[in-house]
């Protein structure tokens, strides 16, 4: 297990600069599996480097892509795959380690295909609104993956959120739910960054 001060959605990138040895030993056992695979957990408490955190028990596997070098760490790109939830934290010598359940993986149903292009339009809007005061990742003509329930994963991914709200994504039930919920976290961001950029009776441009 990685746990990360950040979430890790199915079909995201995920790019990491490994240096602490209980990581890199993590990735010496497994690099020579295929798939190579770990699992991501948030912090709830505490810090990525030197351990003694408390995380959150829903998580992502993530399947290493990619591995390079770069003065003196690992770097990588690994892509988030399926679900899991944490069952129990085991022993963390020599790095974190868990025992964990693969959640359900969400099906696609033909009646949301207007609902997706929504609020596919409706995140890239607030990309485009936010990126004029916000250093995001992710531009608003961002091309993502034709499949439509990898589709809706990833406008959960680039839509921008903090945390915990990505996290309350992660446990949809639904496609219809993921939706539904990156929506709703979408508009409410868009809502805090307009207090926070004009007060209490601004408008952000265009909202």
């Amino acid at each position: 297990m990685f746990p990360l001060g950040s979430v890790l959605l199915p079909h995201m990138p995920l790019p990491l600069r490994v240096f602490e040895p209980r990581y890199l030993q993590l990735l010496a056992d497994i690099l020579p599996s295929e798939p190579a695979e770990f699992g991501v957990a948030l912090i709830e408490r505490g810090f990525e480097v030197g351990g003694g955190d408390a995380r959150f028990p829903i998580g992502t596997i993530a399947q290493v892509a990619e591995v390079g070098s770069d003065e003196g760490s690992v770097v990588l790109l690994a892509r988030g795959a399926r679900r899991i939830r944490i069952v129990r934290w085991l022993d963390e010598d020599p790095y974190p380690r868990a025992e964990t359940d693969d959640v359900t993986e969400l099906e696609w149903d033909e009646s949301l295909g207007d609902r997706l292009a929504e609020v596919d339009a409706e995140v890239r809007r607030a990309l485009a609104l936010a990126s004029e005061y916000l250093e995001l990742p992710w531009s608003a003509d961002i091309e993502l993956n034709a499949d439509p329930v990898q589709h809706a994963w990833q406008l959960a991914g680039i839509a921008p959120l903090g945390p915990l709200d990505q996290l309350s994504l992660l446990a949809s039930q639904s496609v219809a739910e993921l939706l539904e919920s990156t929506s709703r976290c979408t508009a409410e961001a868009l809502e805090t960054l307009r207090y926070r950029v004009e007060g209490a009776d601004g408008d952000l441009p265009g909202a």
